[in-house]
């Protein structure tokens, strides 16, 4: 288990937010925290720390009059700490180049892959040739439904017909570096994590893979690692005193080194 930090944008502020509240019309969401620091701050502490692979998203839809304020401060933050983060919101094989050049190490993709409620294999080659596998991470955040977990898509509120299985994850696995999961009927309340989900994708493990969604305390961290099997990463949002929350940012780093728990 490695924790994965996120610095998450909406409307060119650093925000953790309740994920299934973000709508495109009216740029609203729920706000658990608005930070007064910005993004660069954070990317500059991760970096201390030496915490490599955390995600810095952007929010907005393109066609948001906030989409270029948010960018401005996505890009900061990835040239504040260079080769350290991940850039996601929007990524497309037009402009993903862009936000490595800014010094993403990867890039974070989902609507451009999953449109229409189905994989388009043309655009994930076409993403997967223009910054190669090992720059890559798909994003397949999901929500359940009739028992199964669907990837949604534009900024969480569309359903694909696409399910989170093992089948998936093996054909994915060629394509990408990473899998980024948020569990987002979970997101951003901190009430405990999607254990199903966990377990499901701690049983395949065959690439890195970061969870996200729900951590409120530490006997969840506890949950997910023993039922990822040890080899899930996770991200902590709303909950780590960072944002607001009761989970001191030192004794998680601690937690996931080894050291406690």
């Amino acid at each position: 288990m490695e924790f994965r930090p996120c610095i998450d944008i909406h409307n060119g502020k650093v925000k953790q937010i309740v994920g299934a509240s973000l709508t495109d019309q009216g740029n609203h969401a729920v706000e658990n925290y608005v930070a007064a620091a910005d993004a660069a701050f954070f990317a500059r502490l991760y970096k201390k720390d030496k915490i490599r692979g955390g995600h810095v998203i952007l929010l907005n839809a393109k066609e948001s009059e906030y989409y270029e304020a948010t960018k401005m401060q996505a890009k900061e933050a990835l040239r504040a700490y260079r080769g350290g983060l991940q850039a996601g919101g929007g990524i497309t094989a037009e402009n993903a180049e862009e936000f490595l050049q800014a010094g993403a190490s990867h890039v974070i993709v989902t609507s451009y892959v999953f449109q229409g409620g189905r994989i388009h294999l043309r655009h994930l080659q076409k993403i997967k040739e223009t910054v190669g596998r090992e720059h890559l991470v798909l994003d397949l955040s999901c929500r359940k439904r009739g028992g199964a977990y669907y990837i949604v898509t534009d900024r969480w509120q569309k359903f694909t017909d696409v399910a989170v299985e093992e089948a998936l994850l093996d054909e994915l696995a060629g394509y990408c570096d990473e899998f980024l999961i948020h569990a987002v009927d979970v997101e951003g309340k901190a009430g405990g994590i999607e254990a199903e989900l966990a377990e499901k994708l701690g049983t395949w493990g065959k690439i890195p893979i970061t969870y996200a969604g729900g951590v409120g305390n530490f006997e969840d961290l506890k949950k997910i690692r023993e039922l990822g099997k040890n080899r899930l990463n996770v991200t902590i949002g709303s909950a780590l005193d960072l944002f607001g929350g009761s989970m001191p940012y030192e004794e998680v780093l601690s937690f996931v080194n080894g050291s406690e728990g």
